[in-house]
């Protein structure tokens, strides 16, 4: 028994979007999950670029996808837009971000990133401790921190800072727990 298949045209565009057609600013917007009001803003700032129709709508090339997509990757990790912004602009092809383009880009950022991890997790570490802030109001500060000692190496929370905290876990904190008969 022979069955009809049915194969409409119009079927086949849903299932396959086109790679070389243009895409409106909702369209855009729908596909990145981002606000139409934040694609306005990066086309201001120059991250991305759209051309206009005949009824002076936005279109955008597809490309510009992977574009957004690598802005909201930096902004996740916490790259501000300026830095974001000065990187894509020596990329050779501005509109289209390839993986050559994204290795250069995550290089770039390889260090700063690196950096906020290792303050990052300090700070998840140690903020229930003394902090070497001067505050002396928990309950090892004293010990820790007596006189507010740390504040001669500068203002703010001194063992917040890596290379601080480092060195003092290392020369001071031994010290300290052998003085006070302390096991960690």
């Amino acid at each position: 028994m022979l069955r009809p298949q049915v194969k409409l045209r119009s079927s086949a565009n849903l299932m396959k979007p086109s790679k070389n057609k243009d895409l409106s600013v909702g369209e855009i917007s729908e596909r990145s999950g981002v606000a139409v009001s934040a694609l306005h803003f990066y086309e201001t700032k120059g991250l991305i670029k759209s051309t206009r129709n005949n009824a002076n709508h936005r279109r955008y090339n597809r490309s510009v996808l992977r574009k957004i997509s690598v802005i909201k990757a930096a902004q996740r990790a916490g790259i501000t837009l300026n830095d974001i912004t000065e990187q894509l602009s020596v990329i050779s092809n501005g509109d289209k971000v390839t993986s050559e383009d994204w290795e250069k880009l995550s290089t770039a950022w390889k260090k700063d990133l690196d950096d906020r991890i290792e303050r990052l997790t300090l700070l998840r570490d140690t903020l229930s401790y003394c902090i070497g802030c001067g505050c002396l109001s928990e309950k090892y500060c004293e010990m820790i921190n007596p006189s507010d000692r740390l504040g001669n190496k500068g203002a703010g929370a001194q063992l917040l800072e890596p290379k601080i905290a480092d060195k003092f876990n290392k020369e001071e904190m031994p010290r300290i727990m052998r003085e006070n008969n302390l096991k960690l």
